[in-house]
């Protein structure tokens, strides 16, 4: 009774200028959490922090405020800002629009954002209601007590800080950025006894300091799982993109013990995607982020573990067992495997690049340094989908985003409706015929040579940030030897193995290789490191799912 009681008094505060809006929050509220909750509905501000003093003092507890960005004289960060002093413990939710989630992205620096909705949020019952019961879920844990965060502390031009950086977001740990070279960043060095000369500095949750971590000390410092729970399941995933989450999630909710190995964060090329505008479901779009975090929880209510930050570097057949081997000497086995190891944007061979990597060049998105390219010139290199979408992220923000084209045109490698977004884009210019000669810079980039490839001109330009999209290469070297791959290296499955009707050497079943599997039975692949796959997250999740199917065939006639 006790509880029930705190419950009733426990307010979610909602806070936005328009009426309409704010009356349609409220009403969704309501109809979920009325009957435990008050909900407290404000429309602006001022008026939201006068009912939070007001409820301070009475004692009421406070459990979600959710904000609009987008108000006159307090803006919603403003507003959760000085809301963070009156009940610091509170939940916190800003609403934007799409056009304003780089704010959103910000405010989890500003005033420790818990989380942030598009408007409009509806179904509410896909869109608000499961972050809005998170989150009552960990206020509920937390004793009502502020919840510390991660705190890192780097430089701007530091390789293995952006490194950091890009891992944590990636991976939905919130994390708060100190530069090396203010104060704030300079007491917390000092505190851990460092003098700035080893960076990142990573202060832990709980207060424990770590010097440069490597991603598998960072996982587990962080709370990330990194260690199995069992030696042995029905299913390995080996990658954490599109095809393994999709593999993941069918495989743990059709009854296999599943379990997924990623190296570094799951979302995989996707995951950095900054706006998916041609996935089925998702009209207005769908950032990468967005689609990997409800993967990823949706895989994991079905009872998927998920391995973070482990390298897998072999697989071996050990009778009807298939053994994966990690880079610290253990291994899991299983019953099957499914390859999802995806793959990795090219290198750009030129020279100075290399010395500059993390240091204003970037390859894939990058979404980590966004903000800082405000107002500044960006050069994007490539010409494919990805390119285009970071093109078009970046252009919201950057004084100009310059796409720089080997090919003679974009209509090889990009879809129709990038190519008549970035046309529309007036900050946004395509350079076809035109490759990267050099980079320069001390410490970071400051100037290019582009060079034209048919006359052979070179042209030195000012640039501090450059993002790289070049191809894929497959993470599959580690599999030399075990499994047939193409000469590119790229996983040959199902009719691939059999051109000439013959199983491929060494097959010892009576059937041929499923749609799916590879040279080894029991050992299937799915997404883009299988040879001549769409290259599509639509196709990749289908993969994953159809690989399952196939497994459960293999399992059957084991």
């Amino acid at each position: 009774m006790a509880q029930a009681a705190e419950s009733a008094r426990t307010v979610i505060l909602t806070v936005d200028d328009d009426p309409g809006v704010s009356r349609a929050v409220a009403r969704d509220l309501r109809r979920r959490y009325g009957a435990g909750y008050r909900i407290v509905r404000a429309e602006s501000g001022e008026s939201a922090l006068e009912a939070l003093r007001e409820l301070k003092l009475r004692g009421d507890l406070v459990a979600v405020i959710l904000a609009d960005y987008r108000m006159p004289q307090m803006n919603g960060i403003e507003f959760l800002e000085q809301a963070l002093d009156v009940y610091p413990g509170a939940r916190r939710v800003l609403l934007t629009a799409y056009a304003d989630t780089n704010a959103a992205i910000d405010a989890i620096n500003v005033v420790d954002l818990d989380h942030y909705l598009l408007k409009p949020w509806d179904p509410p019952e896909e869109k608000l209601y499961p972050v809005v019961d998170d989150l009552l879920a960990a206020w509920r844990t937390s004793d009502h007590r502020p919840v510390p965060s991660t705190k890192v502390v780097g430089h701007r031009w530091s390789a293995r800080s952006s490194e950091v950086r890009e891992f944590l977001a990636r991976n939905q740990v919130p994390y708060r950025w100190y530069s090396s070279d203010e104060p704030e960043g300079r007491r917390l060095l000092a505190a851990a006894g460092q003098d700035g000369q080893r960076l990142p500095l990573v202060i832990t949750a709980e207060g424990a300091p770590l010097v440069e971590p490597d991603a598998p000390e960072l996982a587990s410092k962080v709370g990330l799982a990194t260690t199995p729970t069992a030696d042995f399941y029905d299913l390995v995933v080996i990658g954490g993109g599109p095809a393994g989450l999709g593999a993941a999630v069918y495989g743990a909710s059709e009854g296999l013990r599943t379990v997924l190995v990623e190296r570094s964060a799951t979302g995989g090329q996707a995951g950095q995607s900054s706006r998916i505008e041609n996935y089925l479901g998702f009209p207005d779009g769908v950032s990468g982020a967005q689609l990997t975090d409800r993967a990823r929880r949706q895989a994991t209510k079905f009872g998927a573990e998920i391995l973070t930050a482990r390298e897998v570097t072999g697989l071996d057949v050990n009778g009807a067992a298939r053994v994966v081997r990690f880079s610290d000497g253990s291994a899991i086995a299983a019953h099957s495997v499914i390859l999802a190891t995806g793959v990795s944007y090219r290198e750009l061979r030129a020279p100075g690049l290399e010395e500059l990597t993390g240091c204003g060049v970037f390859y894939g998105s990058a979404l980590t340094e966004a903000a800082s390219c405000q107002g500044q010139d960006v050069y994007i290199v490539g010409g494919a989908n990805s390119a285009g979408q970071a093109a078009m992220y970046l252009s919201r923000g950057a004084k100009s985003v310059t796409l720089l084209v080997r090919g003679p045109d974009l209509t090889a490698s990009m879809s129709y409706y990038l190519i008549q977004q970035l046309g529309e884009a007036p900050n946004i210019s395509v350079r076809c015929g035109t490759v990267v000669e050099e980079a320069h810079g001390d410490g970071h980039l400051e100037r290019l040579t582009l060079r034209d490839v048919e006359s052979g001109k070179t042209e030195l330009v000012d640039a501090q940030w450059m993002f790289v999209f070049i191809g894929a290469a497959p993470l599959t070297d580690w599999l030399d030897g075990t499994v047939l791959r193409d000469g590119r290296g790229f996983i040959l499955a199902g009719p691939d193995l059999t051109p000439d009707g013959r199983p491929p050497a060494g097959w010892e079943l009576d059937r041929p290789p499923y749609h799916l599997e590879t040279s080894v039975p029991g050992v299937f692949v799915a997404g883009d490191a299988r040879a001549e796959s769409a290259k599509r997250v639509a196709s990749a999740v289908g993969e994953g799912a159809m690989a399952v199917m196939l497994v459960h065939r293999y399992l059957e006639q084991s």
